[in-house]
């Protein structure tokens, strides 16, 4: 895929090595205090395509609504969030913030989840996919992103 990104200060540098298994707009409460919006665009993928340059990002976990934790990971002299690990979400695999990206219009969420907490002023467009909460992957995922997520968990 080539698309790069990277934190403010540009300390911290990433590549995404291949295209994303789905994009998410996630507009549930944890998402909007932790970018300080109403929702974050989360790129989801393989830990291994996404390769970093110069600083190493550092980390601190975070306990979600469901009561499970999940990591963080910023840059250590900007403060910059850069992506997140979530531990209940199946494999290797990382949560890229897309407004990191160099040209974050380059992706364009796949999907809409947790709208039951969707602040009242934003309209979502007319015909997305949009969940109250969490959708099956089963039902939403490509044939190709299912495939590399059964890979990625072998």
């Amino acid at each position: 895929m080539g698309l790069e990104g990277g934190c403010s200060c540009a300390a911290l540098r990433y590549e995404l090595t291949a295209s994303p298994l789905i994009v998410h707009a996630c507009h549930c409460r944890d998402c909007q205090r932790i970018t300080g919006s109403a929702f974050v665009i989360n790129i989801w993928i393989e830990k291994e395509f996404v390769r970093t340059k110069g600083a190493i990002p550092q980390s601190f976990l975070l306990e979600e609504g469901g009561g499970r934790n999940h990591e963080v990971f910023f840059c250590g002299k900007c403060g910059t969030y850069v992506w997140s690990r979530y531990h209940r979400a199946p494999g290797e695999a990382l949560f890229v913030r897309a407004g990191t990206l160099d040209q974050p219009d380059a992706v364009k969420p796949d999907v809409h989840i947790f709208t039951r907490s969707k602040v009242p002023w934003l309209e979502l467009p007319r015909g997305v996919l949009a969940f109250e909460s969490m959708y099956k992957i089963e039902e939403v995922w490509s044939a190709e992103s299912k495939e590399r997520l059964r890979r990625m968990q072998a």
